[in-house]
């Protein structure tokens, strides 16, 4: 016996049920197409867009702990992290979750704010930039997560939807129409081996072929 088919009676009122279910299944898999090519397209654009953001990323944390190195040649080890104990925070972040195609990731936002005094004796005048490169870094970082986590929910989601379109496309569609073309068969086959009883009955009660 075929493995796709459908264990189901054969039945007229099983044919016209599985007709009907086949077609919204060949409708679901349309859709499921639909949303798997639109999934791939946005996968491969976030893709590029990550890339890009990687490589800012690494840009702006060279650039601070190369200002970071001149600010310990300068100041110190121990003044540098007194100086750091007594600084503000230079960033507000929030996050919000965003929805694309129906995949929810988080949405960062970052705001930078004012760079305040350190007031202390004894630093030098590479530590401003070091914050504010830092601060830079730290803003890269944060897109980056953003992007990196929206690229992996995609993705996923993307891998999701070829599951299904496969297994609409290869298995569960296939076994309908496996099956109603089996039932149709059986249905026919039984309609003809009732057409045959009946010609056979006519000819036993019309021995005489029909003449007077």
């Amino acid at each position: 016996m075929n493995p796709l088919l459908l264990k189901v009676p054969p039945t007229k009122n099983t044919l016209l049920n599985l007709k009907r279910q086949v077609r919204f299944l060949e409708d679901g898999h349309a859709l499921l197409e639909r949303k798997r090519e639109l999934l791939t397209r946005l996968v491969y654009q976030r893709i590029d867009a990550y890339r890009a953001q990687r490589e800012l990323t690494h840009q702006a944390i060279r650039s601070a702990y190369h200002w970071m190195g001149i600010s310990f040649l300068r100041m110190g080890s121990r003044a540098l992290h007194q100086a750091a104990l007594g600084m503000a925070p230079s960033i507000e972040i929030d996050i919000i979750p965003k929805r694309s195609l129906g995949v929810e990731f988080p949405a960062i936002n970052t705001r930078v704010l004012p760079l305040k005094p350190v007031g202390l004796l004894g630093t030098d005048a590479s530590l401003d930039e070091t914050r504010s490169q830092l601060t830079h870094a730290a803003v890269q970082l944060a897109r980056l997560g953003e992007a990196e986590m929206a690229l992996g929910r995609l993705m996923a989601e993307q891998r999701k939807a070829q599951k299904r379109v496969n297994a609409l496309k290869y298995n569960i569609i296939p076994g309908y129409r496996h099956t109603i073309r089996y039932i149709e068969s059986l249905l026919e086959e039984e309609e003809r081996s009732v057409l045959f009883r009946i010609k056979l009955l006519r000819e036993r009660g019309d021995p005489g072929g029909g003449s007077g």
